[in-house]
């Protein structure tokens, strides 16, 4: 456990780090984009003037969401504006840091964990509590047995539940909660079930490419990312710890239906097809 903390510690660090080169390399950037008209504006002051004033107003407002992002960060709790500052991190900062990473010699990877975790902690101190068929468990296809010969691409529900690999498991956990869960084989088929599905609230497991582009296609949707296990390489036979992912069921859900057990109308999704079984 403290391994655990001392890795999100160190993500986390990596994340501020970065956000704050991007943060000042805006900065300048815009100082740059005033100070080189301004040089052919000397003969209109007015005019330099008011760009620079335009100019100003852009700083102060990639600084003030800096540093909204930073507090949200370290206090961990929900401040004004918390989607926005999440917003900006998705939208804006994550492909300005994934280019001052390269230029620093930093692996795409770890900036990806960083993000994935600082997203965690942000949709904690974000999101409320929600019904059951308001949440979803987006799954990856390969969390099922490569040698399994169940179709479950097409229904879930055909899963024997032999205990072989975690899909067991994750039908246990929508029997348990009544949350919606679906099995996806790409980001397209993810996205319809999405669409098809409309929850307030995903939690999704998936390699650290995967729930990057994830969280940034479904913003503003929350989205609760819990990275897969891969002891045989990445898209064979992967797993997932299903105590984090019933940690995350329990942090997210109203607490009425916790109590009184699974009484929402979850429902499971083919991957193929989009149909609901």
């Amino acid at each position: 456990m403290n391994q655990n903390k001392s890795i999100r510690r160190a993500r986390k660090r990596l994340f501020i780090g970065l956000i704050s080169g991007s943060c000042l390399a805006i900065c300048l950037f815009l100082a740059a984009l005033w100070y080189v008209p301004y040089i052919g504006l000397e003969n209109h002051p007015l005019a330099a003037w008011a760009f620079g004033v335009v100019v100003l107003l852009l700083i102060g407002t990639v600084s003030v969401a800096y540093w909204g992002l930073f507090l949200n960060i370290v206090t961990r709790k929900p401040l004004p504006g918390a989607r926005r500052f999440r917003g900006l991190t998705v939208k804006l900062f994550l492909p300005l840091m994934i280019l001052l990473g390269r230029a620093l010699g930093i692996e795409k990877e770890s900036i990806m964990l960083s993000f994935v975790s600082v997203n965690n902690e942000l949709v904690r101190a974000e999101a409320g509590r929600y019904k059951p068929e308001e949440i979803l468990l987006l799954m990856p296809h390969c969390l099922q047995n490569s040698k399994c010969d169940r179709r479950l691409t097409y229904d879930i529900n055909n899963c024997k539940r032999c205990g072989m690999c975690p899909i067991a498991g994750l039908l246990d956990l929508h029997d348990k909660y009544g949350v919606n869960l679906a099995i996806a084989t790409g980001g397209t088929v993810a996205r319809r079930i999405v669409v098809q599905l409309r929850p307030r609230m995903i939690i999704a497991v998936a390699c650290y490419r995967d729930l990057s582009s994830g969280i940034q296609d479904t913003y503003p949707l929350p989205v609760f990312g819990v990275l897969n296990e891969r002891p045989h390489g990445p898209c064979l036979d992967t797993t997932v710890a299903l105590p984090l992912l019933e940690e995350a069921l329990q942090r997210f859900l109203d607490p009425r239906y916790l109590e009184e057990g699974a009484t929402g109308k979850g429902r499971t999704v083919s991957t193929a097809q989009g149909n609901q079984a």
